[in-house]
Parts: C-alpha cells; structure tokens; sequence
C-alpha cells in the first residue's frame, strides 16, 4: 500500500510538471469565432491568403460586437491587420466553395484571450464576458392620440421583432404566446402598465431575465420605457425616438435595430470585467481525486473574469492554486457557486470543498 501511494505521488508530480511548469502561467481558454463567411470573385490575380486575412478581420470584428459596448467599438475601427494577426492562435477552413466564378470559405478562428484583454486594454476598453441568455420580451404599443393597445395583433414591433438577429448578439429574445388571457389582463391595467409588475406573465415562462418595453406612440414620437428583470433586479430604462412611422418598414427596423443595440450594452454592462481588479485568491485542492483538480481547472479556463492561474505548491495532500481574478471574492464565490463550487474561506488560503 506504502509503495503503490509512492508511485501514484510521482505520476501525480509529473502530470503536473507536463500540465504547469512547462510555463508559469496557465493560458485560459481561447475566444472561438466560427461560421465566418467571405468570399471573392475568381481573378487572374486571386490570392487565397487575402480572403483568408478578410475573414480574421470579420471575425475580429465579430468578436469585438460581442465583447465590446457599442459606445467603444469606435476605437477599434482602425485596428490593423498585423495586430489582428498577432492575436489568432488557431484557424480552420471548415468550408470551400467554387460557384460562378465566386470562390467562397467558411472559417473558424480562435483568437488568444490574454492578448485580446490585453489589446482591450492598451485602448481603455473594458470588456464584457460574453454571457449568452434568453430574456423574456413583450413590447406593448401604447398610441396616446387615440388610447390604443397593441399587443399581439397588428403590433408591428412583435411580428418583427424576431425577423433579423445578428450573429453578435448575446441576448435571446422569446417572445410571448398570443395569450387571451394575458392580453385581458394587459388591457385591465391599461391606465397603471408604467407600475404593473407583470409577473403573473413573466411566470408562465420560467425566465430569470425579462424585458416589458411600453412604446408610448404619440404623432412621430416614441417614448420606451422599458421594466428590465435580471433574476431578483429590476431596472427601468427610458429612451426616446423622433421622426418614426412604425407602418414604414425602414423606421420600424432601424428602431428594432437600435433598441436590440441598446439592450445588448445594458447586459455588457452588467458582465463587465474590470481588467484594472487583480484579485490574487490562493486555493488549495484536494489531490487524492485528480479529476477533481482537472475539473476545477476546466471551470477556472470557463470564465473570462479568471485573467491567470498556476500552481505555485502542491503535497502528498493539496495541490495549491493562485487564481487571479477580475472582481471582488464575492462576485468569484457566487459565480462559483452558480457551477456548483464552493470554499471554505475561514483561512487565508480557501478550501475547494
């Protein structure tokens, strides 16, 4: 027994030298942007490198969309190619097409996290996890001129809602059966929808996250005032819009455009990392289960706000952990909590339990 706890101690030790001590720092897990699209007519001169270095910039940018609030995304317009070059670490061709003449690819490109944060950085931008979620959503048109409701029926916003998402997009919207039921109780609370809660409708739909937008239609002025839920908070925004006719199709989708903009900056905002927070916690891990120690790494490499993490110690008991974190611990207990981890924080070095 003596000799076999022997020899499970120097497979462990070497494990972890392959794992860790081939470089002090362990990189996170890379932004991976696929489905990236281009294509370019078939020239004498064609140059597959040049198509393959228009799809790095389209898929930078896509990853820029979604890491990034829409107020920022000004200073990475000029971004150059070589900058964009040096932040790839790996890039698959998963498609080629030859049709009329027109040479097509579809890429994969993974791009490193600790130099994208980085690059955000060297900008002053302080990026957002890229958290995808579902939000509940039921936009109410409210006409003053006549005392109008529009709900489901002829609600130009809810049948047009949905028709075009960008591939950026981090929220995904459900929207709400047409429910007679629901619309009567709308319809009941017409004169008081600025204070109804909504929650006997938001429950049917078991949604942490809901957005109720009230378009309050008056002339060619719209006022939206939007009742946010993100689990147990609750937000109202307000926001205003001249010169919209919702019967013109180009007014009705730039409104849809800007408001789905406008929605994707308050859920960035809410997952913001501050790169400026460097929160060194020390850890220590049980190792007499090593899957325990792989999973818990999995999990660190899972989540953006972990900017690095080693091991800086380990006996025949614990393996210990220097994670660095962009938050405060309370934000990295409730996170880890959310993936069904948690600690022992009575000490200075915490236990993974």
């Amino acid at each position: 027994m003596y000799y076999k706890k022997i020899l499970y101690i120097f497979f462990l030790i070497l494990a972890l030298n392959i794992s860790f001590f081939s470089t002090n720092k362990v990189e996170a897990k890379a932004f991976l942007i696929d489905e990236v699209e281009i294509s370019e007519k078939l020239v004498n001169n064609f140059n597959k490198e040049i198509l393959i270095n228009k799809g790095f910039k389209k898929g930078f940018q896509e990853l820029m969309e979604k890491l990034v609030q829409s107020k920022d995304l000004y200073k990475l317009k000029d971004t150059k190619l070589n900058e964009i070059k040096s932040m790839v670490e790996t890039f698959s061709i998963k498609e080629e097409k030859f049709i009329n003449e027109n040479y097509s690819l579809n890429l994969g490109v993974s791009f490193n996290k600790k130099k994208i944060f980085s690059y955000l950085d060297s900008k002053n931008i302080f990026p957002a996890q890229i958290v995808n979620e579902k939000f509940l959503f039921i936009p109410i048109i409210i006409d003053q001129s006549n005392t109008d409701l529009l709900v489901f029926s002829n609600n130009p916003i809810y049948y047009n809602w949905k028709k075009k998402d960008e591939k950026s997009y981090l929220i995904d919207y459900i929207l709400p059966t047409e429910d007679l039921e629901d619309l009567n109780l709308i319809k009941k609370n017409y004169s008081e929808l600025e204070n109804f809660d909504f929650e006997e409708i938001i429950e049917k739909y078991f949604l942490d996250n809901s957005i109720i937008a009230l378009f309050f239609k008056d002339e060619n002025q719209i006022k939206i005032l939007s009742k946010i839920k993100l689990k147990n908070n609750k937000v109202i925004r307000s926001n205003s819009f001249n010169n919209i006719d919702l019967d013109n199709d180009e007014n009705l989708n730039q409104l849809i455009d800007d408001l789905k903009i406008i929605y994707e900056d308050f859920w960035k905002e809410n997952n913001l990392i501050n790169t400026s927070i460097k929160l060194p916690l020390s850890i220590k891990v049980d190792n007499k289960d090593f899957n325990l120690a792989l999973n818990f790494e999995k999990i660190l490499d899972s989540i953006d706000l972990i900017s690095n993490y080693s091991i800086y110690k380990y006996n025949k008991n614990f393996i210990f952990y220097e994670v660095i974190f962009n938050g405060t611990p309370k934000n990295f207990i409730n996170i880890m909590e959310d993936k069904d981890y948690n600690f022992d924080t009575q000490k200075k070095t915490w236990i993974l339990k």
